[in-house]
C-alpha cells in the first residue's frame, strides 16, 4: 500500500493543498458572519434568520467536508514513507495546530447552534478577536511546514 502511495503523493498533496484552502476560507469567515450578525441582525428579524442560514450552510456543506478531506489527505500524506520527519518538533507543533484548528472549527460548530438558538451573549469584538485565532494557526502551520525551524 505505500508504494502505491507513494505513486499518486502528488495527487494527495495537491488534494490536501486544496482542502486546507477551502477549510481556511470558512475558518476564516465563519466568525465574520458572527460578527455582522450580531451587530445587525437582531434577534427575530428577517436578517437574523437570513444569517442563520448563511452560517448553517456555510459550516454544513463547505467547512465539515474540507476539514475532513483536509484530515483524510493529510493522513494518507502521514503514511506515505519519507514524507513526516518524526524526528523532528516541527512536525509536533504541526500537529498541535491542527488539533487547534479542529476544536476552533468544533467551537465555531457550537456558537453556531447558539446564534440558532437565538441565544449568542457575545460581542461583535469577541468575534472579531476569535477571528484571528486560525490565522495564527495557519501562520505556524506554515512555518513549520516550509522553514521547519527544529
Amino acid at each position: 500500500m505505500t508504494e502505491q502511495l507513494a505513486d499518486v503523493y502528488p495527487w494527495i498533496k495537491s488534494l490536501h493543498i486544496i482542502s486546507v484552502i477551502s477549510w481556511m476560507a470558512g475558518l476564516l469567515y465563519l466568525p465574520r458572519l458572527f460578527v455582522n450578525h450580531v451587530e445587525r441582525a437582531p434577534n427575530g428579524s428577517e436578517m437574523a434568520e437570513i444569517f442563520k442560514g448563511m452560517e448553517y450552510r456555510l459550516l454544513r456543506y463547505i467547512m465539515n467536508p474540507a476539514m475532513i478531506a483536509t484530515w483524510l489527505f493529510g493522513l494518507l500524506l502521514a503514511v506515505t514513507p519519507g514524507i513526516v520527519d518524526w524526528a523532528s518538533g516541527y512536525t509536533y507543533v504541526k500537529l498541535v495546530m491542527i488539533l487547534g484548528m479542529t476544536g476552533f472549527h468544533q467551537w465555531l460548530g457550537l456558537r453556531r447552534k447558539v446564534f440558532e438558538q437565538d441565544q449568542n451573549t457575545r460581542s461583535g469584538k469577541h468575534y472579531r478577536i476569535a477571528n484571528e485565532v486560525p490565522t495564527l494557526m495557519m501562520i505556524i502551520i506554515v512555518i513549520m511546514i516550509v522553514v521547519r525551524p527544529f
